[in-house]
């Protein structure tokens, strides 16, 4: 009697279990496909003739197919460039503002984590309170800058402020230092190695997984910027993809809203590649456990 009631009550847990597993997966599966919705419609709308976007918005299957022109159209660009000219300036701004700008935090970061010098806590509170500074704040100071020293309308001019380091990443890496036992550092000078050589012979194998982690973030705030590059750009074919997409839009003649759509899709390829190749640096960048094991 007693095998048959913990049969039936070992029964009705496991069917206990499958259905909330059930449930889960269906509430998980919709609550991907409404945050994944909105890069599926871009496509499809992609796919779509310019005259039937917005007559069956909601749709992802397109009623007239117009891919070939949309792409095409979208990749001719504006003015005379080509959109690939876009994408060009877009990769070299924003590769050179991510390798100085998290090179930048990350001699910040060792400098603050790891030398004692004169009012070191003082300037790391200076930098941390820059995180409460609105970007757009700085704008007109580095416009003047850029301009007085003949760099505006230059792709230098969107790389300068981004090259000296985001207090975020230097804060992130900071912590990140913090938890590195300085043993390692008395170590490497016993051996004869100098200031730099501790960083990146001991401490950047180490620390790696975070500074993966700025470049990623880096990458993506840099790429999909538009302010800087709208008040700094005058010249079209020095135009990013960002100003290069709402160029697409005008009020006074044929908004080519396929060409629009195909290219803010491709312009998302390299953010989507970067985080399907880097995605599990960023869980380890910012987990801060120092050394394991």
């Amino acid at each position: 009697m007693s095998n048959k009631i913990s049969r039936s009550g070992s029964y009705g847990m496991s069917t206990k279990k499958k259905w909330e597993a059930v449930r889960f997966h269906v509430l998980a599966i919709a609550i991907g496909f409404i945050m994944v919705y909105p890069l599926l419609w871009l496509l499809a709308s992609s796919f779509k003739s310019n005259d039937t976007i917005f007559k069956d918005s909601y749709s992802l299957i397109p009623k007239v197919w117009d891919v070939i022109t949309n792409y095409t159209s979208g990749w001719k660009g504006i003015s005379g460039v080509p959109f690939g000219t876009f994408m060009m300036n877009s990769f070299i701004v924003t590769i050179a503002g991510s390798v100085s700008g998290v090179f930048s935090a990350l001699l910040a970061a060792y400098a603050f984590s790891r030398i004692d010098f004169s009012l070191s806590k003082f300037w790391f509170s200076c930098v941390i309170v820059t995180l409460m500074i609105p970007s757009q704040v700085m704008v007109v100071p580095q416009y003047i800058i850029l301009k007085n020293i003949g760099l505006i309308d230059t792709k230098i001019a969107l790389i300068l402020p981004w090259a000296f380091g985001s207090a975020f990443f230097i804060f992130l890496m900071n912590q990140f230092f913090r938890g590195i036992p300085k043993e390692l550092d008395e170590a490497a000078k016993i051996d004869g190695c100098g200031e730099i050589g501790i960083l990146f012979k001991i401490l950047f194998p180490v620390v790696r997984p975070t500074v993966i982690t700025c470049f990623i973030f880096s990458f993506y705030w840099i790429w999909q910027d538009f302010f800087q590059p709208l008040i700094f750009m005058n010249s079209v074919d020095k135009f990013t993809v960002s100003l290069a997409l709402n160029m697409f839009l005008d009020p006074n003649s044929y908004n080519n809203y396929g060409g629009l759509f195909a290219m803010s899709f491709v312009s998302l390829i390299p953010i989507i590649l970067f985080f399907v190749v880097f995605q599990k640096y960023i869980v380890d960048g910012i987990a801060m456990d120092g050394i394991k094991g």
